[in-house]
């Protein structure tokens, strides 16, 4: 790839957002109602290319059912409200009420309140009661407490999510998670990220993740880029990642990693082009925290926003905008690609001519020299 010349000590290659690429319609067109979206990861089938995102806002045990019910895939974040009171729902309407320099010292003081074991184990059986999908995540920093319960539990799919995650964590202070050996020991898929780059990808593909998430610092919610100065836009990290898919598929004679973006995609248009760089799902968090139904009541933030000593996220008036339903299929009564999102994947593949989403991964993409609204 080329490089461009920062200055005379300092190269840099260039990278592109969504907003920077487009999709090309092909020779051929399709029926729309004829097009296939779902996907498989390990023995897990859904109707949907679409996890929800595990932050509080966003999921609650009540819509990871919902959302299960609809075809996609809620992750309960198990550092959230949920897993420290056994009833969140007062603290969640206190943060929609709160405004200015309140937020993030309350929100502190909120998420202070220890992890209770026995209310991971609580939540879960919750959602598997309800005969859906059950996804955990926790943080690296935590997985070794608290992996145990999970499993226990009854987790089908296990999420180890962080603003990044590398194979090769380095400490003097204390023994870090070796995830090569920790995804062995389990006898339940991993999900890990998020990861940015080829080279870290293929490692955490190494240690027997069954997906990597693909994404740092981009997020609705994330400051991540002001506070720390690291950013991945999208369009090219999920296409290096893509290709150390690609890569490791080979090294390993066969074993395909899932590969998913979780960060900048807010619109409809963002799903359709993190598949056209390789994607096979995308991970979504502000644009199902747009739902009326949504625990957030209108207001989004992520773990980071209640970081103890280095907040790097915000809580965002997103505004409720429809019902999730509404949201996934529409009716759309707004043309801005925050409603009916799987109608307009279905659209933009059946434009295109291509009629599943492994066949999509195909479609010809060019670099706008605009950015697209």
């Amino acid at each position: 790839m080329t490089e461009i010349e920062i200055g005379r000590g300092k190269r840099a290659r260039q990278a592109y957002t969504f907003d920077d690429i487009a999709i090309v319609p092909s020779r051929r067109t399709r029926d729309p109602e004829e097009v296939s979206v779902s996907w498989q990861i390990d023995a897990y089938h859904f109707d949907l290319p679409i996890m929800a995102a595990p932050m509080d806002s966003v999921v609650s045990p009540a819509s990871a059912i919902a959302f299960g019910r609809l075809g996609g895939l809620g992750v309960l974040d198990l550092e959230g409200l949920w897993t420290r009171y056994a009833d969140p729902q007062p603290l969640l309407d206190e943060i929609a009420t709160l405004s200015g320099a309140d937020v993030t010292p309350r929100m502190q003081e909120i998420y202070a309140e220890p992890i209770k074991p026995e209310l991971i184990t609580a939540r879960l059986k919750e959602i598997r009661d309800a005969g859906v999908t059950v996804a955990g995540a926790l943080s690296p920093q935590r997985t070794q407490e608290h992996w145990r319960t999970v499993v226990d539990a009854g987790c089908d799919l296990f999420v180890i999510r962080g603003t990044t995650v590398s194979a090769e964590h380095v400490s003097s202070r204390t023994e870090p998670l070796n995830l090569k050996r920790f995804i062995y020991e389990l006898d339940v898929p991993v999900i890990v990220g998020g990861a940015a780059t080829y080279t870290a990808a293929l490692h955490l593909m190494r240690t027997g993740a069954a997906g990597v998430l693909v994404g740092f610092g981009g997020g609705a919610a994330s400051t991540t880029r002001q506070t720390l100065g690291i950013h991945a836009p999208m369009a090219t990290a999920v296409a290096d990642v893509a290709a150390a898919r690609r890569d490791y598929l080979d090294e390993s004679g066969g074993r395909y990693v899932h590969v998913i973006a979780d960060g900048s995609v807010g619109r409809a248009g963002d799903i359709v082009k993190a598949v056209a760089c390789g994607a096979d799902a995308v991970m979504i968090g502000a644009a199902l925290a747009r739902a009326t139904d949504a625990p957030g009541q209108g207001y989004h933030w992520g773990s980071e926003a209640r970081h103890e000593e280095l907040p790097r996220g915000a809580r965002v008036n997103v505004r409720g905008a429809a019902p999730l339903q509404e949201l996934l299929f529409g009716p759309a009564h707004t043309a801005d690609g925050t409603t009916n999102m799987i109608g307009a994947l279905r659209r933009a593949m059946a434009t295109t001519g291509y009629s599943d989403l492994k066949e999509f991964q195909r479609v010809e993409v060019v670099v706008n020299p605009y950015t697209a609204q």
